[in-house]
């Protein structure tokens, strides 16, 4: 089977992202809604009137749901902290259909594939700071409670730097590929 062109591994892995493209904008959306009811629930708790009943697993249930209400502004923290991560992981996704896109129609050392690369590069930085930050404001928050302690993640970085050099390898090419069509 062809790495490249259209029918080749690379148009199979293009349609897989685009399905994951799509189920991240969904899951996206399902954390804004679930941030912002987390946030008008916390401040207006009376918006779940109907919270009594006589059931006695009813009524365990409805302290829980209470007792989260209560804690509302740092679940909507945790929230905005999982779409943001989720935001990223789009903007990485997102940037490898455009060079999968590339891949299929047979042009793999297109001039934007670096940028988008570099970008992937940069997103998975941010998402390992990003990682590192949520820690720090966890363990501040919730400095009673035990936490796992972050630690650092090689595979992490080592993915970084292996796309920032793929992005200088992709450079050259397309480098190397302008040299060749202005050649007579």
């Amino acid at each position: 089977m062809r790495a490249l062109g259209p029918g080749s591994v690379s148009s199979f892995l293009k349609i897989i992202l685009d399905v994951v493209f799509a189920a991240l904008w969904i899951g996206l959306g399902i954390v804004a809604l679930l941030t912002l009811a987390a946030l008008l629930l916390s401040y207006n708790p009376d918006l779940l009137g109907g919270l009594t009943g006589s059931d006695p697993g009813e009524a365990e249930r409805n302290s829980s749901i209470r007792e989260l209400l209560e804690n509302g502004p740092s679940v909507a923290g945790g929230l905005l902290g999982l779409g943001l991560y989720v935001g990223g992981i789009l903007v990485i996704v997102g940037s490898l259909r455009r060079i999968f896109t590339t891949l299929t129609i047979g042009d793999p050392f297109h001039p934007d594939n670096v940028a988008r690369l570099r970008l992937i590069g940069l997103m998975l930085a941010g998402l390992e700071l990003g990682r590192y930050a949520f820690w720090a404001i966890s363990a501040w928050a919730f400095s009673g409670v035990d936490r796992i302690q972050p630690s650092l993640s090689l595979t992490a970085w080592f993915s970084v730097l292996v796309v920032f050099v793929l992005a200088e390898v992709f450079r050259e090419g397309a480098r190397l590929r302008r040299e060749a069509e202005l050649t007579i």
